[in-house]
């Protein structure tokens, strides 16, 4: 070893020990900050908050989005010394649903499976956990309607949002794609991975091509059968030990799927915000501009706008809608006063930290 070489390291070993006392003292005082809350230990504004400052003075050579993941899983550990979080998600293990559920909220947390999105709304509703993560739209293939569904029912709240990249593989027990002869995934993942599938798999089509619950649920049985593979996500591979025979093979590059959180909570502001609410129209002409119209008169931006069936009645329909801007932010409650006046319906689904 040369004497540079001990030089450096000796400094890393240095480093490490001033690390190590100032990550500990963060949790002593996030301990202290639980005692004193008593309760309620996941703030999604200020966590938000930390991660934007932290962002902002980054300065590399490590990349933003490595910094996010070592603040979050910092912020979980000392969390955890608060107050103990359960998080449900749509199961089973392996799920894209808790790969985002762990992006969100780190891996000191416990995880709860759930067998579907009604289950992961159940489980929140009756406290059996504090918060689920729930898919509601994807950058391919559109809305989730039964989150939308249930969103309109639920009496829990919105109280945050993840942007996950979707990276589609193709896993079996072995790289021999001439042994396969099925092929298992969740039916949004087929549609997701379609061209691929027929430029690279064309024999195996129509029949051969099995919807499974879940992309986790599609590897656990193609880790059961030889003759079968599963599109899926890296975590399913690894969890089902299955081996990668392509990796990326989704159509869109940069598909992506936008999960909520839900909880009994509401959010204070963190200074960029988003807030999701749903409406509904008068029967009359222009009535879905007529709605619109305090939106724009008042500045506030819309960033998405989803028309689902309402259930009420035959050809009516119920709009879901995201804005710019928190619901107690002086322009956006004004808009929202004037939007009460004006709707036949009118749910504010949550603020959260916008990402």
């Amino acid at each position: 070893m040369t004497a540079q070489l001990k030089q450096l390291r000796d400094k890393i070993d240095a480093i490490d020990s001033e690390l190590l006392k100032l990550v500990s003292a963060r949790a002593g005082l996030a301990r202290e900050i639980g005692q004193i809350k008593n309760g309620m230990a996941y703030r999604p504004e200020r966590e938000a908050q930390v991660l934007a400052r932290i962002c902002e003075l980054n300065t590399g050579p490590l990349a933003k989005e490595h910094i996010v993941r070592l603040f979050t899983e910092i912020m979980s550990l000392c969390r955890s010394l608060e107050e103990p979080l359960t998080v449900a998600y749509l199961g089973p293990q392996g799920t894209f649903s808790e790969e985002a559920a762990l992006k969100r909220f780190g891996s000191v947390v416990t995880t709860l499976a759930c067998s579907s999105i009604d289950d992961v709304f159940r489980k929140v509703e009756a406290g059996a956990a504090g918060y689920g993560v729930v898919p509601v739209e994807n950058s391919t293939e559109g809305a989730v309607g039964r989150s939308l569904d249930l969103l309109l029912q639920t009496p829990l709240k919105v109280c945050g949002e993840i942007k996950l990249p979707i990276h589609q593989l193709l896993l079996a027990q072995h790289g021999d794609l001439a042994r396969i002869n099925k092929i298992y995934s969740h039916p949004q993942s087929f549609s997701q991975c379609h061209e691929w599938l027929n430029a690279n798999l064309p024999h195996l089509s129509g029949e051969a091509r099995i919807n499974a619950a879940s992309n986790a649920d599609a590897a656990r049985l193609a880790a059961g059968d030889e003759t079968a593979a599963a599109v899926a996500g890296r975590k399913a591979g690894e969890v089902f030990g299955l081996t990668i025979c392509a990796e990326n093979i989704e159509d869109d590059p940069n598909n992506t799927t936008r999960f909520l959180v839900i909880a009994a909570q509401e959010v204070a502001a963190s200074g960029k915000d988003k807030t999701s609410l749903v409406m509904a129209t008068k029967n009359r002409p222009g009535a879905i501009h007529e709605l619109l119209a305090p939106l724009a008169e008042h500045g506030v931006s819309m960033s998405r706008l989803e028309s689902r069936p309402s259930r009420a009645g035959l050809w009516e329909y119920v709009f879901f809608v995201d804005i710019e801007g928190h619901q107690h932010d002086a322009k956006t409650a004004t808009a929202l006063e004037e939007l009460k006046g004006k709707a036949a319906f009118l749910k504010i689904l949550g603020s959260y930290p916008a990402v």
